[in-house]
């Protein structure tokens, strides 16, 4: 079949170094692992958060995540589960999940090498993840901080409004 065939197109430049360049000119702390990754932080609204690139060479494929730790008790864990189901209804890119390992919560999205990885598209999908993260922190921090239900958690957090006061 012809489109399983190799690609004839040169291989995609690392995207990493594109990454280092717009992290080093916002100053933001970070360190690279290794010639595919780079990991840095960045303060939010609501949190300071862990984003993490890494570069798969060998699928054309770009990995990003942004984490922030929320101490999601194990009692907890299946409410959290469906907060993260409503919002991700919500999300046109990319997806919220957790680890019930470490409790963490993170923004997550993968997209394939291409014109899409230009350096003004970099930085859009490092904005994508953080005005995620900013938009759906109330809504984990509602549920197990503030006794909402899931479902009033996510109404309340993810709450539309049009126009100014």
């Amino acid at each position: 079949m012809a489109w399983l065939a190799e690609s004839s197109e040169p291989a995609p430049q690392n995207p990493v170094d594109s990454l280092e360049q717009i992290v080093s000119a916002n100053e933001w702390p970070f360190e690279r692992i290794g010639e595919d990754e780079i990991a840095f932080g960045v303060a939010g609204t609501h949190a300071q958060y862990q984003l993490w690139f890494g570069w798969h060479a060998a699928s054309r494929a770009l990995e990003f995540r942004c984490a922030f730790d929320l101490g999601v008790p194990d009692r907890r864990y299946s409410e959290i589960c469906e907060v993260l189901a409503r919002v991700n209804q919500q999300l046109w890119i990319g997806h919220f999940e957790v680890n019930p390992k470490d409790a963490q919560v993170a923004f997550r999205h993968t997209t394939l090498a291409g014109p899409g990885l230009s350096q003004p598209n970099l930085e859009s999908l490092v904005e994508v993840a953080l005005s995620a993260c900013d938009r759906c922190y109330p809504a984990f921090m509602l549920l197990l901080w503030g006794g909402k239900k899931p479902e009033e958690a996510v109404a309340a957090a993810m709450l539309e409004t049009v126009g100014e006061a």
